[in-house]
C-alpha cells in the first residue's frame, strides 16, 4: 500500500466510519484492515494493521496511526507512525494476559499549525493506540463513550494540553480500570 492508498483510505474511514462488523481476518488483495478511529472536534486519528505486500509470512504485521486536522471542512492528513504489530494481534485477551484493562502499546504527536511564522505557540494533535482486554466493552474518554471493537484494539485523539484519563467500562457501565496519559506508563507487576 503506498502513501496515497493510506491517504485515501484514511479519508474515506473518515467519511463512512468503520467497516461493521470490523474485519477479522485479512481479505484477498488488501493488506491493510482497519483498526481504529476516533474523532474529537476538529481533530481525528485513524489506525490499521498492515501487513507487507509479498513478503514472507515471517514478517509481522504492524500497526500505523495517521493524525489529521479539518480546515474549512476538509480532512487535512498531518503526519503518521507505525511499530511492530503484538503477537496474534486480531486475538482479544483477558486482564490477567494483558496484565491489566488497558495496554497502552502506541503513541504519536504532530504539529497542527506548521504553518506559523514564529516557531512558539506550536498546537499539537495526539494519539495513543490501546489494546482492551475482553473484560472491558467500551471506554470513556472525558464525556466521549467509544465501543471496543472484537479485536480489542482501540485509538484516541485530543489536542489539549493535558492528556486525557481513559477508563475502560464493564458491560454494566461500572469502571474497571483507568489511564492517565499525563503519567508515564508504568509496567504491570508481575503475578508470582
Amino acid at each position: 500500500m503506498n502513501d496515497h492508498e493510506v491517504h485515501e483510505e484514511c479519508l474515506r474511514l473518515l467519511r463512512e466510519g468503520l467497516p461493521v462488523p470490523e474485519p477479522a481476518a485479512w481479505e484477498e488483495g488488501r493488506d491493510f484492515l482497519p483498526l481504529g478511529l476516533d474523532v474529537d472536534g476538529d481533530v481525528a486519528v485513524v489506525s490499521f494493521l498492515h501487513q507487507t505486500g509479498g513478503m514472507p509470512s515471517r514478517v509481522p504485521p504492524f500497526i500505523e496511526g495517521w493524525t489529521f486536522h479539518r480546515r474549512d471542512g476538509e480532512w487535512m492528513e498531518l503526519g503518521g507512525a507505525g511499530g511492530c504489530a503484538p503477537d496474534e494481534p486480531l486475538a482479544r485477551r483477558s486482564a490477567d494476559d494483558l496484565g491489566g484493562h488497558l495496554q497502552r502499546y502506541g503513541a504519536g504527536r504532530t504539529v497542527r499549525n506548521a504553518n506559523r511564522l514564529l516557531p512558539w505557540g506550536a498546537k499539537w494533535v495526539n494519539q495513543v493506540q490501546l489494546r482492551v482486554s475482553t473484560e472491558v466493552t467500551r471506554i470513556r474518554v472525558g464525556k466521549r463513550v467509544l465501543d471496543v471493537p472484537g479485536h480489542g484494539h482501540v485509538v484516541v485523539v485530543w489536542a489539549a494540553r493535558r492528556g486525557p484519563v481513559i477508563e475502560a467500562l464493564a458491560d454494566d457501565g461500572s469502571v474497571l480500570d483507568a489511564l492517565d496519559l499525563d503519567r508515564p506508563s508504568v509496567p504491570a507487576r508481575q503475578r508470582l
